[in-house]
Protein backbone atom coordinates (compact mmCIF):
# COMPACT_ATOMS: atom_id res chain seq x y z
CA UNK A 1 0.00 0.00 0.00
CA UNK A 2 2.72 2.70 0.82
CA UNK A 3 5.15 1.15 -2.11
CA UNK A 4 1.60 2.40 -3.89
CA UNK A 5 1.20 5.82 -2.77
CA UNK A 6 4.56 6.83 -3.12
CA UNK A 7 4.55 5.56 -6.75
CA UNK A 8 1.35 7.49 -7.04
CA UNK A 9 3.12 10.55 -5.56
CA UNK A 10 6.13 10.11 -7.51
CA UNK A 11 4.00 10.10 -11.13
CA UNK A 12 1.84 13.34 -10.20
CA UNK A 13 5.22 14.98 -9.07
CA UNK A 14 7.05 13.67 -12.51
CA UNK A 15 3.56 14.62 -14.65
CA UNK A 16 3.49 18.38 -12.68
CA UNK A 17 7.50 18.78 -13.69
CA UNK A 18 6.79 17.17 -17.58
CA UNK A 19 3.37 19.40 -18.19
CA UNK A 20 3.30 23.03 -19.96
CA UNK A 21 2.96 26.17 -17.73
CA UNK A 22 -0.59 27.28 -17.46
CA UNK A 23 -0.44 29.85 -20.16
CA UNK A 24 -1.11 33.57 -18.20
CA UNK A 25 -4.57 35.28 -19.68
CA UNK A 26 -3.51 37.98 -22.20
CA UNK A 27 -3.75 41.48 -21.53
CA UNK A 28 -5.70 42.31 -24.47
CA UNK A 29 -9.03 39.52 -23.02
CA UNK A 30 -9.51 43.07 -20.60
CA UNK A 31 -9.88 45.21 -23.96
CA UNK A 32 -12.10 43.36 -26.05
CA UNK A 33 -15.76 44.44 -26.89
CA UNK A 34 -15.05 47.82 -25.18
CA UNK A 35 -17.32 50.30 -26.26
CA UNK A 36 -15.64 53.93 -27.33
CA UNK A 37 -17.48 55.80 -24.35
CA UNK A 38 -15.39 58.92 -25.74
CA UNK A 39 -15.57 58.75 -29.29
CA UNK A 40 -17.41 62.40 -29.23
CA UNK A 41 -14.78 64.17 -27.51
CA UNK A 42 -16.32 65.70 -24.83
CA UNK A 43 -14.35 63.75 -21.82
CA UNK A 44 -10.89 64.34 -21.06
CA UNK A 45 -9.03 61.28 -22.15
CA UNK A 46 -9.08 58.73 -24.72
CA UNK A 47 -11.75 56.08 -25.66
CA UNK A 48 -12.02 54.31 -22.65
CA UNK A 49 -11.61 54.30 -19.68
CA UNK A 50 -9.99 51.15 -19.18
CA UNK A 51 -7.78 51.76 -21.88
CA UNK A 52 -3.97 52.75 -21.28
CA UNK A 53 -2.87 56.30 -22.45
CA UNK A 54 0.52 54.98 -24.04
CA UNK A 55 1.28 53.31 -27.08
CA UNK A 56 3.08 50.06 -25.93
CA UNK A 57 0.64 48.45 -23.78
CA UNK A 58 -1.67 48.64 -26.55
CA UNK A 59 0.53 47.38 -29.59
CA UNK A 60 1.53 44.87 -26.80
CA UNK A 61 -2.23 44.05 -26.94
CA UNK A 62 -3.00 44.40 -30.22
CA UNK A 63 0.02 42.26 -31.28
CA UNK A 64 -1.08 39.28 -29.07
CA UNK A 65 -4.82 39.94 -30.11
CA UNK A 66 -3.36 39.41 -33.65
CA UNK A 67 -1.41 36.67 -33.34
CA UNK A 68 -4.14 35.18 -31.40
CA UNK A 69 -6.65 35.29 -34.64
CA UNK A 70 -9.30 37.18 -32.47
CA UNK A 71 -11.48 39.19 -35.02
CA UNK A 72 -10.97 42.69 -35.35
CA UNK A 73 -14.06 43.99 -34.53
CA UNK A 74 -13.84 42.58 -31.00
CA UNK A 75 -10.61 44.81 -30.32
CA UNK A 76 -12.25 48.18 -32.67
CA UNK A 77 -11.45 50.32 -29.68
CA UNK A 78 -7.97 49.01 -28.76
CA UNK A 79 -7.07 49.23 -32.33
CA UNK A 80 -8.59 52.95 -32.45
CA UNK A 81 -7.08 53.97 -29.12
CA UNK A 82 -3.79 52.67 -30.11
CA UNK A 83 -3.65 55.02 -33.65
CA UNK A 84 -5.55 58.15 -30.95
CA UNK A 85 -2.42 57.67 -28.90
CA UNK A 86 0.26 57.64 -31.62
CA UNK A 87 -1.34 60.52 -33.42
CA UNK A 88 -1.20 62.33 -29.86
CA UNK A 89 2.24 61.66 -29.27
CA UNK A 90 3.01 62.95 -33.06
CA UNK A 91 1.00 66.09 -32.23
CA UNK A 92 3.06 66.55 -28.96
CA UNK A 93 -0.88 66.53 -27.13
CA UNK A 94 -1.17 65.42 -23.79
CA UNK A 95 -4.21 63.13 -24.12
CA UNK A 96 -5.08 62.42 -20.76
CA UNK A 97 -5.03 66.67 -20.13
CA UNK A 98 -7.48 67.13 -23.26
CA UNK A 99 -10.71 67.46 -21.45
CA UNK A 100 -12.47 70.32 -23.04
CA UNK A 101 -14.62 70.88 -19.68
CA UNK A 102 -11.96 72.04 -18.15
CA UNK A 103 -12.28 75.39 -20.32
CA UNK A 104 -9.93 77.90 -22.37
CA UNK A 105 -6.74 78.14 -20.00
CA UNK A 106 -6.52 74.47 -19.59
CA UNK A 107 -6.86 73.68 -23.43
CA UNK A 108 -4.44 76.84 -24.72
CA UNK A 109 -1.70 74.96 -25.63
CA UNK A 110 -3.53 71.69 -26.96
CA UNK A 111 -5.98 74.31 -29.52
CA UNK A 112 -3.76 75.60 -31.55
CA UNK A 113 -1.27 72.25 -31.62
CA UNK A 114 -4.19 70.22 -33.09
CA UNK A 115 -4.09 72.47 -35.94
CA UNK A 116 -0.01 72.61 -36.35
CA UNK A 117 -0.20 69.19 -36.06
CA UNK A 118 -2.66 69.16 -39.02
CA UNK A 119 0.03 71.19 -41.09
CA UNK A 120 2.83 68.63 -39.92
CA UNK A 121 0.78 65.78 -41.86
CA UNK A 122 0.03 67.67 -45.10
CA UNK A 123 3.75 68.52 -45.50
CA UNK A 124 4.86 64.95 -44.56
CA UNK A 125 2.69 63.80 -47.74
CA UNK A 126 0.82 66.23 -49.66
CA UNK A 127 -1.30 63.65 -50.98
CA UNK A 128 -3.10 63.93 -47.68
CA UNK A 129 -5.67 66.84 -48.60
CA UNK A 130 -8.33 66.50 -45.94
CA UNK A 131 -5.42 67.46 -43.34
CA UNK A 132 -4.03 70.39 -45.45
CA UNK A 133 -7.89 71.71 -45.53
CA UNK A 134 -8.14 70.88 -42.28
CA UNK A 135 -5.47 72.99 -40.97
CA UNK A 136 -6.36 75.85 -43.30
CA UNK A 137 -9.98 76.20 -42.54
CA UNK A 138 -9.72 75.08 -39.35
CA UNK A 139 -7.12 77.72 -38.14
CA UNK A 140 -9.56 80.20 -39.49
CA UNK A 141 -11.89 79.26 -36.52
CA UNK A 142 -9.20 78.92 -34.16
CA UNK A 143 -8.25 82.86 -34.66
CA UNK A 144 -11.80 83.00 -33.85
CA UNK A 145 -11.48 81.02 -30.65
CA UNK A 146 -8.98 83.05 -29.70
CA UNK A 147 -11.22 86.22 -30.27
CA UNK A 148 -13.90 85.33 -27.99
CA UNK A 149 -11.13 83.93 -25.67
CA UNK A 150 -9.60 87.22 -24.96
CA UNK A 151 -12.17 87.59 -22.16
CA UNK A 152 -10.78 90.76 -21.11
CA UNK A 153 -10.40 93.22 -24.14
CA UNK A 154 -12.53 94.26 -26.81
CA UNK A 155 -12.90 91.50 -28.78
CA UNK A 156 -14.45 89.31 -26.41
CA UNK A 157 -18.13 90.16 -24.90
CA UNK A 158 -17.30 94.59 -26.15
CA UNK A 159 -16.73 93.75 -29.50
CA UNK A 160 -19.68 91.41 -30.69
CA UNK A 161 -21.45 94.24 -28.61
CA UNK A 162 -19.94 96.82 -30.89
CA UNK A 163 -21.19 94.53 -33.87
CA UNK A 164 -24.50 93.76 -32.12
CA UNK A 165 -25.25 97.47 -31.68
CA UNK A 166 -24.03 98.40 -34.85
CA UNK A 167 -26.79 96.19 -36.63
CA UNK A 168 -29.47 97.23 -34.49
CA UNK A 169 -28.54 101.01 -35.05
CA UNK A 170 -29.11 100.36 -38.86
CA UNK A 171 -32.12 98.22 -38.18
CA UNK A 172 -33.90 101.23 -37.21
CA UNK A 173 -32.93 103.21 -40.23
CA UNK A 174 -34.40 100.61 -42.34
CA UNK A 175 -38.08 100.54 -43.96
CA UNK A 176 -39.94 98.54 -41.55
CA UNK A 177 -41.27 96.33 -44.45
CA UNK A 178 -37.82 95.52 -45.41
CA UNK A 179 -36.79 94.38 -41.60
CA UNK A 180 -39.64 92.13 -41.38
CA UNK A 181 -37.99 90.35 -44.57
CA UNK A 182 -34.28 90.55 -42.65
CA UNK A 183 -33.05 86.67 -41.62
CA UNK A 184 -33.68 85.82 -38.22
CA UNK A 185 -29.70 85.51 -37.56
CA UNK A 186 -29.28 88.88 -38.52
CA UNK A 187 -32.36 90.44 -36.36
CA UNK A 188 -30.79 87.74 -33.73
CA UNK A 189 -27.78 89.22 -33.97
CA UNK A 190 -29.20 92.91 -32.86
CA UNK A 191 -31.35 91.98 -30.60
CA UNK A 192 -29.13 89.89 -28.40
CA UNK A 193 -25.71 90.60 -29.48
CA UNK A 194 -25.81 93.32 -27.37
CA UNK A 195 -26.65 91.46 -24.00
CA UNK A 196 -23.83 88.84 -24.40
CA UNK A 197 -22.36 87.44 -21.16
CA UNK A 198 -18.80 86.14 -20.51
CA UNK A 199 -20.46 83.11 -19.87
CA UNK A 200 -22.26 82.54 -23.66
CA UNK A 201 -18.76 82.96 -24.70
CA UNK A 202 -17.21 80.58 -22.26
CA UNK A 203 -20.21 78.20 -23.02
CA UNK A 204 -19.57 78.45 -26.71
CA UNK A 205 -15.63 78.05 -26.07
CA UNK A 206 -16.54 74.55 -25.01
CA UNK A 207 -18.57 73.50 -27.58
CA UNK A 208 -16.02 74.61 -29.94
CA UNK A 209 -12.96 72.81 -28.20
CA UNK A 210 -15.80 69.53 -28.15
CA UNK A 211 -16.18 69.33 -31.92
CA UNK A 212 -12.09 69.73 -32.21
CA UNK A 213 -11.74 66.70 -30.28
CA UNK A 214 -14.26 65.34 -31.87
CA UNK A 215 -12.72 66.04 -35.61
CA UNK A 216 -9.13 64.79 -34.25
CA UNK A 217 -10.62 61.48 -32.48
CA UNK A 218 -12.17 60.36 -35.80
CA UNK A 219 -9.93 61.19 -38.66
CA UNK A 220 -6.20 61.66 -37.26
CA UNK A 221 -5.88 58.56 -35.98
CA UNK A 222 -6.33 57.01 -39.01
CA UNK A 223 -4.19 59.59 -40.98
CA UNK A 224 -1.15 58.18 -38.57
CA UNK A 225 -2.65 54.81 -39.19
CA UNK A 226 -2.31 55.05 -43.20
CA UNK A 227 1.36 57.14 -42.56
CA UNK A 228 2.87 54.46 -40.54
CA UNK A 229 1.64 51.26 -42.66
CA UNK A 230 -0.32 52.16 -45.57
CA UNK A 231 -3.38 50.07 -46.66
CA UNK A 232 -2.03 47.19 -44.43
CA UNK A 233 -3.65 49.27 -41.21
CA UNK A 234 -6.61 50.75 -43.15
CA UNK A 235 -7.70 47.47 -43.92
CA UNK A 236 -7.29 46.48 -40.23
CA UNK A 237 -9.46 49.54 -39.25
CA UNK A 238 -11.96 48.92 -41.77
CA UNK A 239 -12.21 45.30 -40.88
CA UNK A 240 -12.73 46.25 -37.33
CA UNK A 241 -15.19 48.97 -37.97
CA UNK A 242 -13.46 51.72 -36.47
CA UNK A 243 -13.84 53.37 -40.78
CA UNK A 244 -16.54 52.67 -42.90
CA UNK A 245 -16.19 51.45 -46.97
CA UNK A 246 -16.66 55.11 -47.90
CA UNK A 247 -13.63 56.30 -45.88
CA UNK A 248 -12.06 52.77 -46.81
CA UNK A 249 -12.40 53.94 -50.55
CA UNK A 250 -11.15 57.70 -49.90
CA UNK A 251 -8.21 55.68 -48.71
CA UNK A 252 -7.40 53.62 -51.59
CA UNK A 253 -7.97 56.59 -53.80
CA UNK A 254 -5.00 58.56 -51.63
CA UNK A 255 -2.96 55.55 -52.58
CA UNK A 256 -3.98 54.98 -56.05
CA UNK A 257 -2.26 58.86 -56.09
CA UNK A 258 -4.38 59.63 -59.72
CA UNK A 259 -5.25 63.64 -59.20
CA UNK A 260 -9.72 62.01 -59.40
CA UNK A 261 -8.52 59.69 -56.51
CA UNK A 262 -7.06 62.47 -54.54
CA UNK A 263 -9.84 64.59 -55.25
CA UNK A 264 -12.57 62.48 -54.78
CA UNK A 265 -10.69 61.34 -50.96
CA UNK A 266 -11.12 65.05 -50.21
CA UNK A 267 -14.85 65.65 -50.41
CA UNK A 268 -15.17 62.11 -48.87
CA UNK A 269 -13.70 63.29 -46.09
CA UNK A 270 -14.82 66.87 -45.78
CA UNK A 271 -18.06 64.80 -46.36
CA UNK A 272 -17.48 62.73 -43.37
CA UNK A 273 -16.19 65.45 -40.68
CA UNK A 274 -18.93 68.06 -41.47
CA UNK A 275 -22.08 66.00 -42.17
CA UNK A 276 -21.51 63.18 -40.11
CA UNK A 277 -18.74 63.93 -37.31
CA UNK A 278 -19.85 67.02 -36.06
CA UNK A 279 -23.52 67.88 -37.65
CA UNK A 280 -25.20 67.04 -34.52
CA UNK A 281 -22.41 68.99 -32.62
CA UNK A 282 -23.62 72.30 -34.19
CA UNK A 283 -27.03 71.43 -33.96
CA UNK A 284 -26.75 71.06 -30.64
CA UNK A 285 -24.67 74.64 -30.16
CA UNK A 286 -27.01 76.62 -32.53
CA UNK A 287 -30.10 75.37 -30.70
CA UNK A 288 -28.31 76.43 -26.84
CA UNK A 289 -28.58 79.27 -24.96
CA UNK A 290 -31.75 80.84 -25.56
CA UNK A 291 -30.64 82.06 -28.57
CA UNK A 292 -27.37 82.99 -27.79
CA UNK A 293 -25.85 79.98 -29.57
CA UNK A 294 -27.10 81.29 -32.83
CA UNK A 295 -25.51 84.89 -32.28
CA UNK A 296 -22.61 82.95 -31.45
CA UNK A 297 -22.95 80.87 -34.49
CA UNK A 298 -23.44 83.57 -36.82
CA UNK A 299 -20.61 86.17 -35.83
CA UNK A 300 -18.63 83.06 -36.61
CA UNK A 301 -19.88 83.21 -39.87
CA UNK A 302 -19.46 87.07 -40.23
CA UNK A 303 -15.76 86.67 -38.93
CA UNK A 304 -14.38 83.90 -40.73
CA UNK A 305 -12.82 83.34 -43.70
CA UNK A 306 -10.91 80.29 -44.44
CA UNK A 307 -7.29 80.91 -45.23
CA UNK A 308 -7.32 78.80 -48.11
CA UNK A 309 -5.75 81.31 -51.17
CA UNK A 310 -9.05 82.05 -53.05
CA UNK A 311 -11.88 80.95 -50.65
CA UNK A 312 -14.41 84.15 -50.46
CA UNK A 313 -15.82 85.22 -47.10
CA UNK A 314 -18.95 83.97 -46.03
CA UNK A 315 -20.30 87.71 -46.28
CA UNK A 316 -19.36 87.63 -50.04
CA UNK A 317 -20.19 84.30 -51.15
CA UNK A 318 -23.51 84.45 -50.19
CA UNK A 319 -24.41 88.08 -49.41
CA UNK A 320 -28.27 89.35 -47.62
CA UNK A 321 -30.44 90.66 -50.03
CA UNK A 322 -34.15 91.07 -49.34
CA UNK A 323 -37.25 92.97 -50.81
CA UNK A 324 -40.24 94.12 -49.81
CA UNK A 325 -42.86 96.68 -50.84
CA UNK A 326 -40.62 97.78 -54.40
CA UNK A 327 -37.73 98.31 -51.86
CA UNK A 328 -34.68 96.03 -51.50
CA UNK A 329 -31.92 95.85 -48.67
CA UNK A 330 -28.20 95.11 -49.72
CA UNK A 331 -26.76 93.99 -46.48
CA UNK A 332 -22.93 92.99 -46.71
CA UNK A 333 -23.19 90.18 -43.91
CA UNK A 334 -23.95 86.24 -45.16
CA UNK A 335 -26.97 84.78 -45.74
CA UNK A 336 -26.56 81.98 -44.02
CA UNK A 337 -25.36 79.95 -40.19
CA UNK A 338 -22.24 78.28 -40.29
CA UNK A 339 -23.83 75.97 -37.97
CA UNK A 340 -26.85 74.96 -40.42
CA UNK A 341 -25.58 71.43 -42.24
CA UNK A 342 -27.10 72.57 -45.79
CA UNK A 343 -25.64 75.85 -46.38
CA UNK A 344 -22.29 75.06 -45.11
CA UNK A 345 -21.92 72.23 -47.32
CA UNK A 346 -22.98 74.18 -50.10
CA UNK A 347 -20.38 76.59 -49.18
CA UNK A 348 -17.80 74.14 -48.69
CA UNK A 349 -18.19 72.58 -51.83
CA UNK A 350 -18.99 75.70 -54.23
CA UNK A 351 -16.03 77.98 -52.40
CA UNK A 352 -13.31 75.94 -50.08
CA UNK A 353 -13.05 72.54 -51.61
CA UNK A 354 -12.54 73.97 -55.23
CA UNK A 355 -9.81 76.65 -54.33
CA UNK A 356 -8.21 74.04 -51.55
CA UNK A 357 -7.32 71.64 -54.88
CA UNK A 358 -6.46 74.15 -56.39
CA UNK A 359 -3.78 74.84 -53.86
CA UNK A 360 -3.40 71.25 -53.08
CA UNK A 361 -2.27 70.07 -57.12
CA UNK A 362 0.90 72.02 -56.73
CA UNK A 363 2.31 70.48 -53.99
CA UNK A 364 5.61 72.64 -53.95
CA UNK A 365 3.20 75.70 -53.54
CA UNK A 366 1.34 73.99 -50.87
CA UNK A 367 3.91 72.79 -49.03
CA UNK A 368 4.95 76.75 -48.57
CA UNK A 369 1.79 78.00 -47.44
CA UNK A 370 1.34 74.66 -44.67
CA UNK A 371 4.89 75.04 -43.34
CA UNK A 372 4.38 78.88 -42.89
CA UNK A 373 4.44 79.57 -38.96
CA UNK A 374 0.89 79.18 -37.75
CA UNK A 375 1.09 82.27 -35.18
CA UNK A 376 1.10 84.39 -38.88
CA UNK A 377 -1.85 82.34 -40.35
CA UNK A 378 -3.36 83.20 -36.65
CA UNK A 379 -2.43 86.26 -36.52
CA UNK A 380 -3.91 87.66 -40.04
CA UNK A 381 -7.43 85.43 -39.21
CA UNK A 382 -8.01 87.65 -35.52
CA UNK A 383 -11.15 89.80 -35.49
CA UNK A 384 -9.01 92.27 -33.69
CA UNK A 385 -7.43 93.51 -36.66
CA UNK A 386 -10.80 93.55 -39.16
CA UNK A 387 -13.55 94.58 -36.37
CA UNK A 388 -13.06 98.51 -38.16
CA UNK A 389 -13.32 97.09 -41.34
CA UNK A 390 -16.56 94.87 -40.52
CA UNK A 391 -17.97 97.97 -38.45
CA UNK A 392 -16.81 100.23 -41.65
CA UNK A 393 -18.67 97.68 -44.36
CA UNK A 394 -21.95 97.46 -42.23
CA UNK A 395 -22.53 101.25 -42.13
CA UNK A 396 -21.30 101.71 -46.33
CA UNK A 397 -22.71 98.75 -47.58
CA UNK A 398 -26.06 98.43 -45.88
CA UNK A 399 -28.05 100.01 -48.64
CA UNK A 400 -31.73 100.82 -49.36
CA UNK A 401 -31.94 100.20 -52.89
CA UNK A 402 -35.46 100.65 -55.67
Amino acid sequence: MRRCSIALLLSLVLGALLAPPARAVPAYVAYLDLPARNGDGEYGGGLHPDLPLAAPPLLAALTEARADGISPARYATLLHQYWLVVATDNAAIDLAAWEPYRGVAANAATFPQVYVNYFRIAAADPDLYWAGLAGLAGGSFASGFFDVGDIATVLSVDGIHQLGTAVADLLRATPPELVAAVPADIAGLATLGPRLTAADLAWYQTRLMIMQKHIFIDLVPMHEAYLAEGMTAIDELAAAGVIDADMRAAWAGIDGGTPAGLADALVRMADREQNRIIADQWDVTAAGRDGMGRVLTYVTTVAGKPAVPGTRAPGRYDPVTVRAGGLGLRIPLPDFNWADRHPRWDYITDDLLPRHHDLAANPAQAVAVYREPFPAKLARGRMLARLPELITDLTTQWQVVQ
